[in-house]
């Protein structure tokens, strides 16, 4: 866990470099009117690490296999208005509940990662598929926000 720990902080640190770099105009640039701004991106991100927060926690304490629930991330965008919201609120926002993912997963071992889990698909994974997951999420949109 170790290195995901790392990768996570690089992600963060990365992330928040940029955000915080990159004027709030270019943060709130809509590619195309369907597609989310940078600043979107980074609400979807925040939704994101809400969500997971709730599962690496609940995880623990929630009966064998614990049931992932997906989430409707477009509404979510819309109804938390992440595209007028400010920049440097949804920064801190970000990094902090990151911040405590990073807390939890420092907490985990071998029969932890192991804890099953049941995908909105029915397909069962466990606590070390969801974490690994959530960094490749992390990763890809963290790319699409600095390399766009």
């Amino acid at each position: 866990m170790n290195s995901a720990i790392s990768r996570l902080n690089q992600l963060l640190t990365n992330g928040e470099v940029y955000l915080n770099a990159t004027h709030r105009q270019k943060l709130a640039a809509k590619p195309k009117p369907t597609q989310w701004s940078k600043k979107e991106i980074l609400g979807h991100l925040i939704d994101s690490a809400r969500y997971n927060l709730r599962r690496f926690s609940e995880i623990h304490i929630k009966p064998s296999p614990y049931q992932i629930i997906d989430y409707e991330q477009d509404d979510l965008v819309l109804i938390n208005d992440y595209q007028r919201a400010e920049p440097k609120d949804l920064i801190m926002l970000w990094v902090g509940l990151n911040r405590q993912i990073i807390h939890i997963i420092k907490q985990q071992n071998e029969k932890t990662l192991q804890i099953q889990a049941k995908l909105p698909n029915q397909k069962t994974t466990n606590l070390l598929f969801l974490i690994t997951d959530y960094l490749e999420h992390i990763e890809h949109h963290v790319k699409q926000i600095i390399d766009s």
